[in-house]
């Protein structure tokens, strides 16, 4: 009866051993599994924090190139842009156990996110560097402009000294007169008594005036803006113009005077006459008198 007792004891304890693994194999087994879900949605969560980080990665180097115009720089960031797009494919292809490919791909963003540093530094430095050279530029242009304002205004006053030049080189006259002459030499009364006509000026002193031999044209201009001509003519404004009388003086700088005449061989009217003296081109004096 004793040893029945202890066999019964034997068993029970046996039983509760028993039940005892099964038990903690079983809460084990759960916990494992409760273990691997976790585990599983952390890879979940990496990947999709590797897929946004490497999408940002490519919109940031896709504005980088837009920000440069530097070819060889904007080539390489194409190309580092072309790399995190196969590796953004790859990454989308991993799946969510796979914890050792989400582990170097992790790693590659870590690589490439000092590339991408890099690359920001050169274009920070780039851009700094045209800046400069912007600048510079803007100061060089500024200097032009202003060195071409300083030669427009040198060339304008050198015109203006050159035009003054030539005009204080110009010869002058002073003193026209007009005389209707009979024939007796003596100053007529009447036009109709008139046989010549008798001018005389004073070509004014002129030390910058160039010296030696001078044409002087003189045109008689009659009440009606004819002009008393045998048909000759100079040239004047592009253009030839008749004159009435020509004399060539030898011209020292210093002051002379002149007398022409005119023989008139036509009918004259009495009115205002205009007498105009040319030399070089030049029209060096005129004057308007009333013969009766």
């Amino acid at each position: 009866m004793k040893k029945i007792y202890w066999i019964i004891a034997a068993i029970v304890v046996a039983l509760l051993l028993i039940g005892g693994v099964i038990t903690y194999l079983v809460t084990r087994l759960h916990t494992s599994e409760q273990e691997k879900v976790e585990l599983v949605k952390n890879f979940e969560l990496d990947k999709q924090d590797l897929t946004d980080e490497y999408g940002e990665f490519a919109k940031r180097y896709g504005e980088l190139q837009v920000t440069i115009k530097n070819d060889s720089l904007a080539d390489k960031l194409a190309k580092e842009q072309q790399k995190i797009r196969h590796l953004l494919e790859e990454l989308k292809q991993v799946k969510s156990n796979n914890a050792g490919e989400i582990r170097r791909l992790k790693a590659e963003l870590s690589s490439l996110r000092k590339i991408m540093i890099g690359y920001i530094q050169q274009i920070d430095s780039l851009n700094r560097e045209n800046a400069g050279l912007k600048q510079k530029t803007k100061e060089v242009t500024a200097k032009y402009e202003q060195a071409s304002l300083q030669i427009s205004s040198l060339s304008h006053e050198k015109e203006n000294l050159s035009e003054k030049v030539t005009i204080a080189a110009q010869l002058n006259v002073t003193n026209i007169s007009l005389l209707a002459k009979n024939k007796k030499g003596k100053i007529a009364k009447k036009m109709k008594d008139a046989q010549k006509l008798q001018v005389s000026f004073t070509i004014a002193r002129n030390v910058t005036a160039v010296t030696g031999t001078k044409a002087i044209f003189v045109r008689l201009v009659k009440p009606d803006n004819t002009v008393l001509s045998n048909g000759g003519g100079f040239s004047y404004e592009n253009r030839t113009l008749p004159f009435s009388m020509k004399k060539v003086i030898e011209y020292t700088g210093e002051e002379q005077s002149l007398t022409l005449y005119w023989d008139i061989e036509e009918f004259l009217s009495a009115g205002t006459y205009r007498v105009e003296v040319f030399c070089e081109g030049n029209l060096i004096g005129s004057n308007r008198i009333t013969l009766e």
